[in-house]
């Protein structure tokens, strides 16, 4: 049977210009900083597997789920082959929780400006804009603005 990537959610969630990141425990993501997230099940619509991964994974409810874009990480090295969803959402209430049974170590709010280290690679890329769509646009000769949405 041929090798197939897998298929992951990450959410964007923001509240008073802070973004919600999670730091990885055990398995993929070890010790990186990223968003929520969680993979898309079978027969499942894109908002609804956003909405399910939030409230399982840190016990947040969010509203107003959007596509964002699409990041690809291929390692050679690991055999693996990931495809990222990435989806915003707006925050409507919980208060984020590292749920029993996930695998992550820290989980708070930081401001764009100040984010933690390291980040898993496809938050990485996504930032950098190595993603479908890109979403930074570098031509305009005073640094890099992000597309609107």
């Amino acid at each position: 049977m041929p090798k197939r990537p897998q298929v992951g959610i990450g959410v964007l969630i923001t509240k008073d210009d802070r973004v919600l990141l999670m730091k990885g425990g055990k398995g993929d993501g070890d010790a990186t900083w990223s968003t929520p997230g969680g993979h898309l099940e079978y027969g499942e619509l894109l908002e609804e597997s956003t909405m399910r991964a939030v409230q399982d994974v840190i016990g947040v409810i969010i509203a107003d789920v959007t596509f964002l874009a699409i990041t690809n990480e291929v390692s050679e090295a690991r055999e693996a082959h990931a495809l990222t969803i990435w989806m915003t959402g707006r925050y409507v209430s919980g208060t984020p929780t590292m749920q029993a049974g996930q695998e992550m170590s820290a989980v708070d709010w930081f401001s764009w400006d100040a984010l933690p280290e390291p980040l898993f690679l496809p938050f990485e890329h996504l930032l950098t804009g190595r993603c479908y769509p890109a979403l930074w646009d570098f031509s305009g000769g005073d640094g890099a603005r992000i597309h609107t949405i």
